[in-house]
């Protein structure tokens, strides 16, 4: 079964924690995801939102919290690892010694495999559709090519919002999706 990945935005929340928990409690009852990424590179209390986050997912019992581009702040909340940018490979290491699963943001053939060679624990390959201020859409059978080339757990990202475009890349073999719009 595809693995689903919640990427949490700006967009969808608000900064009230209550409001906040409640929301994100509301997606995890009505998706289920397996991953959850907390995102939002404009709060100012991000690590105190990222700490309601983390506690949200960690009532579910079967969600893996990750925390973005910080993997000390992950490590100081317990989360399950930490996402980090495609500009971040120099951090994977610190992550890793810091005990943390690691995901890491790719766009090309050639960055997942690094990120292979690096140890992580995953990859968002993007985008897949297009998608909002992203580059040129890779497509399926992009991807279907990426996957012959590695063997890592790839979450194809970008611009997935339909149950159908889940389908074309269930028949890939990806290992999941990720997605901010699928949720919402």
């Amino acid at each position: 079964m595809i693995q689903k990945y919640l990427i949490t935005s700006k967009e969808f929340y608000i900064d009230t924690p209550i409001i906040f928990r409640n929301i994100l409690h509301e997606q995890f009852k009505k998706y289920m995801p397996t991953y959850a990424l907390y995102r939002d590179k404009s709060n100012q209390n991000y690590d105190i939102q990222a700490a309601h986050f983390v506690e949200v997912c960690t009532q579910f019992g079967t969600i893996k919290s990750f925390i973005h581009q910080k993997p000390t702040l992950a490590k100081e909340l317990n989360a399950t690892g930490v996402h980090l940018t495609s500009k971040q490979f120099d951090k994977i290491q610190e992550a890793k010694e810091l005990g943390l699963e690691v995901i890491i943001s790719t766009h090309t053939h050639e960055e997942v495999l690094k990120a292979q060679k690096l140890g992580v624990d995953g990859v968002t390959y993007s985008p897949i559709f297009a998608s909002p201020g992203k580059s040129e859409p890779k497509g399926i059978d992009d991807l279907r090519e990426l996957l012959k080339k590695c063997d890592i757990n790839v979450f194809a990202l970008g611009g997935i919002i339909t149950q159908e475009q889940v389908q074309e890349i269930e028949k890939t073999k990806a290992y999941g999706f990720a997605s901010i719009r699928f949720f919402y």
